[in-house]
């Protein structure tokens, strides 16, 4: 078991858990049962990785948090300040059953929400020891207080904003004519943890054709003179929290007359979409500002995803910025915004920055130039 612990004010993770404990009331569940993974590194600081053995942050309504976690694995959460966060820790050993030990901290409960991630083979395993206790998905309650990030999260995001950035500053020494996407996404992978991740998360590098399909990852085509090529990469730096900026490039001059023109249009639909971010906006006005000055230029078919997603100590998240997300947009809301125009058969391009809506508008958390960078070819 790998347990990853962030560097998080331990006040702050306490503010989290009461935040929760009150959302759980509120939402009538009795309790938060959460597995490993991003919720669980919200709440805790810590997600753990851990499946074939039980762990289960017991989040109740009304009373103290227990961590219920393998005997084994509980050295892993040594560095999470579990007595300050007035957590009890609960252990168990092989051949005991963990499920009875949850059920012992959660009573005769009429309704309990369970994290998202959560396996099956838990799920039935809680539900067997909780027989008459009904199960919901937490995801609804939790994803509430994520998507509303404090300055901790954003200074990160900023951080890994600036991070990302510096590695498409550098996209002119791995990228270059002659050498496969392959051969480009494993430098740019490395540069990404040069930078500041802690892992590159993923790697697009979309080059001619390739770059019709929004993701696309990497393959031995051959980067050649005249290819648009999308670079779409990110990752977390090591408080958790994640990067995903999008820039396109030309290798030289275009080979299609029609390629600056479009790309123009794309601009300015990526703007029209930052500039629709305020406060109470609707997600989706955000989605038809992008998508109305595509479509008005003739290439509304080419635009063929949402305009952006929520991002924290996941790439996606809520909120999504798409058709029919009539949420109201409030302070906190970190999310990008990244149309993008795909003919498939020829080229494609998107251009993505992650943006925070702020008390009266937005920040750009990406501040790399929206130009179809020209990189040489010799």
């Amino acid at each position: 078991m790998s347990t990853t612990v962030s560097a998080i004010n331990p006040s702050a993770l306490s503010k989290r858990l009461d935040r929760a404990a009150a959302a759980a009331a509120s939402a009538g569940v009795a309790a938060l049962l959460m597995a490993p993974g991003s919720d669980l590194r919200y709440l805790l600081g810590a997600g753990g990785s851990s499946f074939e053995r039980l762990t289960c942050l017991v989040v109740p309504s009304d009373g103290s948090p227990t961590l219920v976690v393998p005997k084994l694995e509980a050295p892993g959460y040594d560095p999470v300040p579990l007595g300050d966060l007035g957590i009890d820790v609960a252990t168990w050993v092989d051949g005991e059953d963990p499920y009875a030990l949850v059920a012992s901290r959660v009573g005769t409960a009429a309704k309990v929400a369970v994290g998202d991630v959560m396996v099956a083979m838990h799920v039935l395993g809680l539900r067997a020891a909780l027989p008459d206790t009904e199960q919901v998905l937490a995801g609804p309650i939790v994803r509430e207080l994520r998507m509303r990030k404090d300055a901790e999260e954003i200074a990160a995001l900023r951080a890994a904003g600036a991070a990302i950035d510096r590695v498409h500053a550098r996209m002119g020494e791995f990228l270059r004519v002659g050498r496969t996407e392959s051969e480009v996404g494993a430098d740019i992978a490395a540069a990404i943890v040069e930078e500041g991740h802690a892992v590159a998360e993923f790697v697009i590098v979309a080059s001619g054709p390739n770059g019709a399909s929004p993701h696309h990852s990497l393959s031995d085509r051959v980067v050649q003179d005249g290819d648009v090529v999308v670079i779409d990469i990110g990752g977390p730096v090591p408080e958790g929290y994640c990067s995903d900026s999008t820039r396109t490039y030309i290798m030289g001059e275009p080979r299609d007359t029609d390629v600056l023109k479009t790309y123009a249009v794309l601009q300015e639909a990526q703007q029209a979409a930052v500039d629709a971010v305020r406060p109470g906006v609707p997600a989706q006005d955000v989605d038809a500002a992008a998508r109305d000055v595509i479509a008005s230029a003739g290439f509304g078919e080419f635009f063929i995803h949402r305009t952006g997603h929520g991002i924290g100590l996941d790439v996606h998240e809520h909120p999504y910025i798409v058709g029919g997300n009539d949420l109201r947009l409030e302070p906190g809301m970190a999310f990008s915004v990244e149309p993008g125009i795909y003919q498939r058969g020829r080229w494609g391009a998107r251009i993505e920055d992650i943006v925070v809506v702020t008390e009266d508008g937005v920040e750009p958390l990406n501040t790399r130039p929206h130009d179809l960078v020209s990189l040489p070819t010799r």
